[in-house]
């Protein structure tokens, strides 16, 4: 399985980007996908999550109302976009995919415990 990563670069406080996230290599009947970030020195964090079918998502509370999180299972895609973006939301951002997780579960995951990460995109947002 592989994901692939991308949409990330450089803007300035106040702008958009959409990040996306193709998975390949296996099916993802009952995956929930989804993105973390880590910022420079510091622990990845959970960003945003959408259950299969897109049902159901979770978002953590420093980009809710800002960033909106989608899925494609036509293509294995998911994708996030990232409005009024602030300098705190400079990190490399990564894909995750987890079966029978739930958006919320999928929040508390460690890097050991999720079935599949991507390599990550930079975000870097200038003030």
């Amino acid at each position: 399985v592989q994901l692939q990563a991308s949409g990330g670069g450089l803007v300035q406080a106040g702008g958009s980007l959409r990040l996306s996230c193709t998975a390949s290599g296996g099916t993802f009947n009952n995956y929930v996908m989804g993105w973390f970030r880590q910022a420079p020195g510091k622990e990845r964090v959970f960003v945003a999550a959408v259950s299969w079918s897109g049902g159901t998502t979770h978002y953590t509370d420093s980009v809710e109302g800002r960033f909106t999180i989608s899925r494609d299972d036509t293509k294995n895609t998911v994708s996030l976009q990232m409005d009024d973006l602030k300098p705190e939301d400079t990190a490399v951002y990564y894909c995750a995919v987890d079966r029978w997780s739930t958006p919320q579960t999928f929040s508390r995951k460690t890097s050991r415990g999720m079935d599949y990460w991507g390599k990550g995109t930079l975000v870097t947002v200038s003030s």
